[in-house]
């Protein structure tokens, strides 16, 4: 029997060499000798080259944080559909890179989504792969691989429910009778976000407490404190557990954050010679601010100075009064008279707004109304804002005992003013509403936070309840008279606002009192750059009432946006399936030659010979 010969023109790569041909095993047509002595097209529908690649796979999602795991406790974001979750997923899918029990690699050449049910914990995933079966011979072929998604909490939010899971603890305590600056310190945390990565807060009479996984994040929220505030810190540690093979200790921090007891509006009496030191400032201050530094004024001539956290701890000063309810009293401006700074005639003249704050107040009590005739004539620091009719407070020093000595002989002498301005009110707590709470335009923002400790009666608990709603009460009006210290918190604008937006145009009724206030303000009665406007409030925080209509409707639109399927796998450049075409879609599909030997022999006039 003779052996196969060539038939045709020659096969290769070079015209001049001619090869001998075989035939296929299976269909007969001629093809160059192989190991299989197959062409393409049959050994193509009798093999698998998706074997030993896995096509069904488990991910795991933490159902608290919607956050994906990756490898060795490391958890990472990643939106439905998006570039980020197609890596999560090819990196899982085992025998991609090499088929198990071979040194042949996969090529892989497409992955795209396929739809599946939003609520079916499924996601699919349609491969295509090129494999070398054989010298010359290139397979391809498309699969679905299906990753079946299971709830796992990683390791923060397992932390989060687990008592003594925390690794550092920050407590922070002001020795004061009143938590207004806590309130004040909320504020900064909430704007800078500080508290992020923070397990729990805890709120005591004196203080809170924050803790932390670990210690690093501790350690970055310290820094914060001692930027926004006057602190000294005391650090303690405490062993739990120890491996002496491996020499790892495992402890527990402990960070106590003191910060200083002095609070904006208190009333100081300064030691001579620290007096002198703050630029010879008079020794009858204010506590302008609080931040990383203690801002003093002078109430009586507007002389600011600066003490720093580490000139206070040195030797602490205690005010003579503390800015507390109990100790101000209501005064009611009857006139008032500027006192405009000396200045060089050879010069130009000063502008409005490099004019002296200063201005001699007419005063009268307001609780002396109808009662008796007394006046007080003062200087003040904010006489600026104020005019006749206006209501604000103050220290009434003649009804007043300090405990300081030197502070009590210069009072009895006289050598001391008797009222000292602080602040002026406004809205309805100027008028003594009685729900002038319920009526400001604005809000604040609160921390989530626990209360670990409570009074043990029920008379108590009240009485607690009450001096809180009172401190927040005091902070709320520090805040709406101080345009300084609301720059550095957010305020949003009530539900009182948003009803009134709906049922009037309230809006175009503030610009006009805008416009009004602007024009004014170019006359010197007219000066208040402290109250709040508008354009300070944000939008947002809305608890109880429901969404506007436009809203809503913008809501709806956003809802049917994100919605849309196959949105986010566009905008990353990865194919989509969509719910239609994933009925038709099957499981495997054939192998499909993209290289064959003897193709060029399939002709219709080849004869066997």
């Amino acid at each position: 029997m003779e052996g196969p010969q060539a038939v045709g023109g020659p096969v290769g790569t070079d015209a001049g060499n001619n090869f001998v041909q075989v035939l296929c095993c299976v269909c007969g047509i001629p093809i160059a000798p192989n190991a299989a002595n197959t062409c393409a097209s049959c050994l193509a529908s009798s093999s698998d080259i998706t074997r030993g690649i896995s096509t069904e796979v488990t991910l795991h999602q933490c159902r608290s944080c919607q956050r994906w795991h990756k490898e060795a406790g490391k958890w990472i974001a990643c939106e439905l559909e998006s570039r980020e979750l197609m890596a999560l997923c090819l990196g899982n899918v085992s025998g991609l890179k090499t088929v198990k029990g071979s040194g042949q690699k996969v090529r892989l050449i497409d992955a795209a989504w396929i739809w599946t049910e939003p609520h079916s914990m499924r996601l699919k995933v349609r491969l295509t792969i090129q494999k070398e079966v054989q010298k010359g011979t290139i397979l391809q072929q498309s699969f679905t691989v299906v990753f079946i998604v299971r709830n796992q909490q990683c390791i923060e939010c397992q932390a989060e429910f687990r008592q003594g899971s925390w690794k550092a603890l920050v407590q922070v305590r002001q020795r004061v009778a009143h938590k207004r600056t806590f309130l004040y310190l909320e504020q900064l945390i909430l704007k800078h976000g500080a508290h992020r990565g923070c397990l729990s807060i805890e709120t005591f009479r004196d203080g809170m407490d924050f803790y932390f996984p670990d210690k690093g994040k501790a350690a970055r929220f310290i820094s914060f404190l001692e930027n926004v505030v006057p602190t000294k810190m005391k650090t303690s540690k405490k062993l739990i557990g120890t491996d002496d093979k491996s020499n790892v200790s495992n402890f527990k921090y402990t960070n106590l954050v003191e910060i200083c007891p002095l609070c904006k509006d208190d009333l100081l009496y300064l030691p001579a010679k620290l007096a002198r030191n703050l630029g010879n400032i008079s020794r009858l201050v204010l506590v302008k601010a609080i931040s990383n530094v203690i801002h003093l004024i002078d109430p009586f001539s507007g002389q600011t100075a600066q003490l720093s956290a580490e000139a206070f701890w040195r030797d602490p000063i205690r005010p003579v009064i503390t800015a507390a309810r109990s100790r101000m009293s209501r005064f009611i401006v009857l006139g008032k008279e500027p006192i405009v700074l000396r200045k060089n005639v050879s010069k130009r003249s000063a502008s409005r707004k490099q004019r002296s704050r200063l201005a001699s107040l007419t005063l009268a009590r307001e609780d002396d109304l109808g009662v008796n005739d007394r006046q007080f004539e003062e200087r003040s620091h904010v006489g600026y804002l104020m005019k006749s009719g206006d209501v604000c407070v103050g220290y009434d020093l003649t009804e007043t005992q300090f405990v300081d000595e030197d502070a009590e002989a210069m009072r009895s002498s006289g050598t001391l003013p008797d009222v000292v301005v602080i602040r002026k009110l406004y809205g309805g707590v100027a008028s003594g509403e009685s729900d002038a709470a319920k009526k400001r335009v604005w809000r604040l923002q609160r921390l989530d936070v626990e209360v670990a400790e409570s009074m043990g009666n029920a008379r108590g608990a009240k009485n607690e309840a009450e001096a809180d709603d009172m401190d927040e009460e005091d902070f709320l009006r520090e805040v709406e008279a101080d345009k300084d210290m609301r720059s550095q918190m957010n305020l949003y604008k009530s539900e009182l606002l948003k009803k009134k937006a709906k049922t009037s145009d309230s809006d175009a009724m503030v610009d006009e009192e805008g416009e009004a206030a602007n024009k004014n303000g170019d006359d010197d009665d007219d000066d208040d750059d402290q109250g709040v406007k508008l354009e300070e409030l944000l939008d947002g925080l809305v608890v109880e009432d429901g969404p506007d209509p436009e809203d809503a409707r913008n809501a709806e639109a956003d809802d049917a946006f994100e919605l849309e399927e196959g949105e986010k796998a566009a905008k990353d450049g990865i194919n989509y399936v969509g719910r239609e075409e994933a009925r038709n879609v099957k499981a495997k599909d054939g192998a499909i030659p993209q290289s064959s030997f003897g193709k060029q022999y399939d002709i219709k006039d080849f004869k066997f010979i």
